[in-house]
């Protein structure tokens, strides 16, 4: 985090009564390749050609617009509409072939100011700094991809209530702010949270790492920064620089974060877990940020499995039911010290104290990448009962596979 930073499937739907279809929207067909913008746009014969006449378009709720497998696009896509919670405005693929994508380093690439979006079948790649730009509420990410951005996911302080779901978030590997001195390098997001009320889920985040003058290297697969309430489960993870880092600007918050059911991999030399930080320090304090039923394995001896630290106590962070392994420091913590327990911990040095049910032990991972337990783990059983105010709420009180959470739990994402 640094000061600069702006910083498991969905249930089938149900048949939709004839008079609901009698109501739908229009669908607009958009195709790079074979489209005509002087065309009617308004059947697959006849699309659109290019993001021009989207963004002209006077769509209303229930509207579609449907984009055309293997098209290629430079520019910037505008959704400035606003659709209703019953009658959303769907973005969708059509087709066959790899998703449509949308490039170019002079802007972002998919900029959602509008709101109640369904935005899925995309692609952006390469652009000005965000894959996405949500500036809006109530608008859905799903079975989107984002490569090569400054941010896959850019939610900014004035979106809310948004979710990010079941996407691929891959090498989102560059930097906004890259020089020596001022402790200011930032960058490499997989998604950068600086809304309140988000949700994260399903998907999987990967290569959020680049190199920075300031810091060696820096990244983040989900950066919180001025986000309260934000939501990141069920995600997987995989060769981040960090899983999470938060912090907030001096008047502003960063509070109520929390991460469930999360499983974070690295075979980087370097990386940790979730890095916070108490009133002392300059983009401190990130209170109430809650950590459950993680599972973390990060073998490089430049590890962290979490930090809190410039005033840590209680009201900063809370800790439960987790398994992390490290080849570095398993957690560290300063001051009162953060609330932690239900948890087993592996590392070659370790600066908190354990609370109650935690301990230090192999919790026997079928393998590196694999992190359901063995039978035998000591995580088996260790977690404590938690109401569902812990894991964000019901909806997300189940392990990474979707199994609830019942009785005397497991520690870590996934339950016997």
């Amino acid at each position: 985090m640094r000061v600069l930073s702006i910083a498991v499937m969905a249930s089938l739907l149900p048949a939709v009564p004839a008079a609901a279809s009698a109501q739908a929207g229009t669908t607009y067909y958009v195709d790079s390749r074979a489209g005509d913008d002087a065309a009617a746009g308004t059947s697959a014969t006849a699309p659109w050609k290019s993001l021009d006449k989207v963004n002209a378009a006077d769509l209303k709720p229930g509207d579609t617009v449907a984009v055309k497998r293997g098209s290629a696009f430079t520019g910037t896509l505008t959704l400035a509409a606003k659709g209703a919670a019953a009658r959303p405005i769907s973005i969708k693929a059509y087709g066959k072939g790899a998703l449509a994508k949308i490039s170019g380093d002079d802007a972002d690439c998919v900029v959602i100011t509008g709101d109640h979006w369904r935005i899925s079948g995309l692609r952006a790649s390469g652009c000005r700094w965000a894959g996405f730009q949500i500036d809006g509420d109530n608008n859905e990410l799903s079975g989107v991809q984002a490569d090569r951005n400054i941010t896959g996911v850019f939610v900014t302080a004035s979106g809310s209530r948004n979710t990010i779901r079941d996407s691929v978030l891959t090498d989102n590997n560059r930097m906004s702010v890259n020089d020596e001195g001022g402790d200011n390098d930032s960058g490499a997001f997989g998604v950068l949270l600086n809304g309140d009320d988000n949700v994260v889920t399903g998907n999987t985040i990967t290569g959020s790492f680049a190199k920075s003058e300031d810091y060696g290297t820096d990244g983040a697969a989900v950066e919180i920064f001025n986000g309260d309430r934000n939501r990141v489960t069920h995600n997987i993870a995989r060769n981040n620089e960090t899983f999470t880092e938060l912090g907030a600007q001096k008047g502003k918050t960063a509070t109520g974060n929390v991460f469930a059911f999360n499983v974070v991999t690295s075979s980087r030399s370097r990386g940790s877990f979730l890095i916070t930080r108490g009133a002392r320090h300059i983009v401190g304090p990130v209170k109430g940020t809650v950590a459950v039923h993680n599972s973390v394995y990060l073998p490089a001896k430049d590890t962290i499995g979490w930090s809190c630290h410039d005033g840590c106590s209680p009201s900063i962070l809370k800790l439960r039911n987790n398994v992390i392994v490290v080849g570095g420091e398993s957690g560290w913590e300063d001051g009162q010290g953060a609330d932690e327990a239900g948890s087993v911990y592996q590392g070659r040095t370790a600066k908190f104290k354990l609370g109650p049910k935690s301990v230090m032990a192999n919790p026997q991972f079928v393998s590196r990448t694999d992190l359901r337990l063995r039978s035998g783990s000591p995580a088996l059983g260790r977690g404590l009962s938690l109401t569902a105010k812990w894991y964000g709420g019901k909806a997300f009180a189940k392990d990474a596979t979707g199994k609830p959470v019942t009785g005397s739990p497991d520690a870590g994402a996934y339950q016997r």
